[in-house]
């Protein structure tokens, strides 16, 4: 009955797609990630446009959707769909990340869902970008992902918000704020990582300072149950990377063994097992991390940076790396000093295509590294290029080119400039017969309709190796891998056993342990009724091996921090003990947010529960002071921070940091250095708005009775974790008596 209503609906589908005039020979003409579906950007297309002008279109009824002139290849454009997010397909519809309500007080970010043949839309999901330093222009970084088996897409917003929408009509599956549950880094350059769909699981990254063992900053991967929201898994690279990075993972079979390779944010080249995140081998590549997708041909992997080598003082290099190995592995040849750090790499017929920083096209031999021919295409270049019909597609800066493989290189067949001032920070892909690109001036989708449009079939994956030939159990998984519990609560644990491929074998029954506050009954553990701001660490052992997983036990408010009696900040506090330490200041123990952490001196904590709404959070803050220079210090409440700055001497109720049009208050108040005072916010949601209320006092004077600034957002955070905001670049922060209560109980 199923593989009958899958036949007839991959009947009907194939008939929509020829009346929309889309090649019909299979769905897998979707482009559901954003390097295709051989994650290498090639396309098996004919057909396909050899040239266009952006400029040859008029207007429609809709003023942000435009429309090819009569035998223009511009089948549709939409400018309020300007960007750098790479749009993806799948069942006919286009996905893309944006902006949207650009310079207003409703700013923000949306998952756009379009009409493949008309550019009109079928549904957005909006959202806010909140607590995060990305300015307005790098919002839509990343790309959404598509899996066609469930119909789900997922997005990884700029500020770290991770969603799963159905494809069809926009509904929220399941959402989580990453950077409050787990410790994302969100910062200005924006750099933001993308999706990957494997079986059961979507896998994201981020550099993400978290708690517990993870309070350190590392580049760090969650395996997540695409349908629930799950942590199934969660690994780190080395710890204390240079960088943030979005170099996008692919997957690819090696020896019989599926791996996950991607560039991290510590300059190394890793190749992980999805299904456990377990790591099978990594290649130090770069002191500073890696932002270009890797591809693999032939158990070699082709990567570049334009970064410092890790040997010597030279910067830049394209390497291929033998992925046969385990370990720290070799690379079969290296090219320092080539600066191709923006754009990924492609292979087509023995040779690597690379284009550079500065927009220069290199040619090599993919066997030795031998250079074959270089080309000046432009000056700067971000869009990695793509291959269809035979064709290079590729823009750099606002020059775009089509180009063809040849003997001694390539030829150009066409090429032209976007519309003035437009330029592209995305890539192309070729999806139904048409090429879809988002530049800083719209979205669109271009065509030939003189041409008859079709796909050819996919080459057969790399198969995997038979899981029967090796039936030996190698790793323990405990599901779910993180959990952030109430007191009382309960948590249903599955123990799985995987083969040393990291290939899944069968879930099994196991002996569970304890470290921490809690019980097991059977395999469920239940959070002790008094338990506190604590943390318990669930062990598993089967089959002669150890797992583990972890649970957060945070409370219903009301919640006191006086810190007399920690030897370090609380456990569960996400990115907070090692950006903080706990020193005797003025008679009391009190936190202390340091100026010396690198790359850690400006940041943000979180307490708990990321759905809490309505509620007050108060703390006594005190500022030093260092060459005349004083910190920012602020609390947090459902999103929102109030802030008392020191360099302006002002007090502010902001969420989204860099964005003067988003929502925001400020008050001029001074205040002096070494001295305490008691900050106080009060977070409340009606009627479709948040009120957002603070005010300062000096410490043990009287409460203020009136509030002394206020906030109306009309598109509110409606939930968000208490937290903590510092930024101790210039001088220490001091923090105590921290309180944060339900409003109904607040005073």
């Amino acid at each position: 009955m199923k593989r009958s209503a899958q036949a007839l609906w991959s009947f009907l589908f194939a008939c929509t797609l020829m009346l929309m005039g889309f090649p019909t020979a299979r769905a897998a003409d979707d482009w559901t990630y954003w390097r295709g579906p051989e994650f290498n950007g090639v396309s098996r297309a004919t057909g396909i446009l050899d040239d266009f002008d952006p400029n040859d279109v008029e207007a429609t009824d809709d003023e942000n959707l435009w429309v090819g002139e009569e035998g223009s290849n511009v089948r549709w454009k939409r400018s309020d769909l300007a960007g750098r997010s790479t749009p993806v397909t799948m069942n006919g519809h286009v996905y893309v990340l944006a902006r949207v309500d650009p310079e207003q007080a409703t700013e923000g970010e949306r998952v756009v869902c379009l009409d493949a043949k008309t550019g009109k839309t079928v549904w957005e999901q909006r959202f806010n970008v909140w607590l995060s330093d990305v300015p307005d222009t790098r919002v839509g970084w990343s790309s959404v992902s598509c899996d066609p088996e469930t119909g789900y897409v997922y997005a990884l917003g700029v500020c770290g918000l991770f969603q799963c929408l159905d494809g069809k009509t926009g509904e929220r599956i399941w959402s989580m704020p990453l950077h409050e549950k787990f410790g994302l880094l969100s910062t200005y350059g924006g750099r933001t990582n993308f999706p990957i769909i494997h079986e059961d699981l979507v896998i994201i990254s981020a550099i993400v300072i978290g708690w517990g063992e993870m309070a350190k900053p590392a580049h760090r991967f969650l395996g997540i149950n695409k349908k629930t929201g799950q942590v199934v898994w969660f690994k780190s690279t080395r710890l204390l990377p240079y960088d943030t990075t979005y170099s996008a993972p692919i997957l690819t079979v090696v020896n019989g063994q599926k791996m996950l390779v991607f560039g991290s944010g510590d300059g190394a080249v890793w190749a992980l097992q999805p299904r456990t995140g377990e790591t099978i081998w990594k290649f130090p590549f770069s002191r500073r991390g890696l932002n270009v997708a890797p591809i693999l041909v032939d158990d070699t992997v082709y990567i570049g940076h334009s970064e410092e080598n890790t040997i010597g003082n030279t910067m830049g290099s394209v390497a291929a790396i033998d992925a046969t190995g385990k370990g720290t592995v070799k690379a079969a040849w290296q090219i320092d000093e080539l600066m191709a750090g923006k754009c990924s790499p492609l292979y087509l017929n023995g040779r690597i295509y690379v284009v550079d920083d500065r927009g220069k096209l290199y040619v090599l031999d993919a066997k030795t590294g031998e250079q074959i021919t270089r080309k000046a295409l432009g000056s700067v270049a971000r869009t990695s290029p793509l291959y269809a019909d035979g064709k290079i597609f590729t823009i750099a800066n606002d020059r775009w080119y089509v180009l063809e493989p040849s003997e001694r290189g390539v030829d150009i067949v066409n090429k032209g400039r976007l519309p003035r001032g437009e330029e592209c920070n995305s890539s192309p892909i070729c999806s139904y017969g048409c090429i879809f690109v988002t530049t800083t001036g719209g979205l669109y989708c271009l065509h030939d309709p003189s041409k008859q449009a079709g796909v050819e079939e996919l080459p057969a994956p790399a198969a995997e190796a038979d899981v029967a030939t090796d039936e030996k159990p190698a790793y323990l998984q405990v599901v779910p891998a993180e959990a952030l519990v109430k007191p009382g609560e309960e948590v249903k644990y599955t123990a799985r056993l995987f083969n040393s491929r990291g290939q899944f074998l069968k879930e099994t029954e196991a002996e569970f342990e304890l470290t921490g506050a809690g019980q097991m009954e059977g395999g469920s553990f239940v959070a002790s009724a008094d338990a506190a701001h604590t943390a318990t660490l669930v062990t598993a052992k089967a089959a002669g091996l150890t797992g583990t997983a972890r649970v957060r036990i945070v409370p219903g408010l009301p919640w006191v921090f006086d810190f007399e009696d920690l030897d370090d900040l609380p456990v569960t506090w996400v990115g907070a003990r090692y950006r903080h330490q706990l020193r005797e200041v003025d008679g009391s123990k009190v936190a202390v947010k340091v100026t010396t952490i690198p790359k850690g001196t400006r940041s943000r904590c979180w307490f708990g529960h990321p759905e809490l709404s309505d509620y007050t959070i108060q703390a006594d803050v005190k500022g030093a002071i260092t060459n005349n220079k004083m910190p920012d210090m602020g609390i947090i409440a459902q999103g929102y921070c109030l802030n008392l700055q020191g360099e302006n001497q002002r007090l502010e109720i902001r969420s989204w940091v860099t964005q003067d049009n988003r929502s925001n208050t400020k008050l001029e108040h001074a205040w002096k250095p070494n001295t305490w005072y008691t900050l106080k916010l009060q977070a409340t949601s009606s009627d479709g708005k948040a009120v957002l209320k603070g005010k300062v006092w000096p410490r043990g004077e009287q409460e203020p009775a009136d509030w002394m600034i206020e906030l109306v957002d009309e598109s509110p955070n409606t939930a968000g974790s208490p937290g903590l905001f510092g930024s101790a670049k210039d001088a220490e922060i001091y923090l105590d008596n921290i309180k944060v209560t339900a409003n109904a109980n607040a005073s």
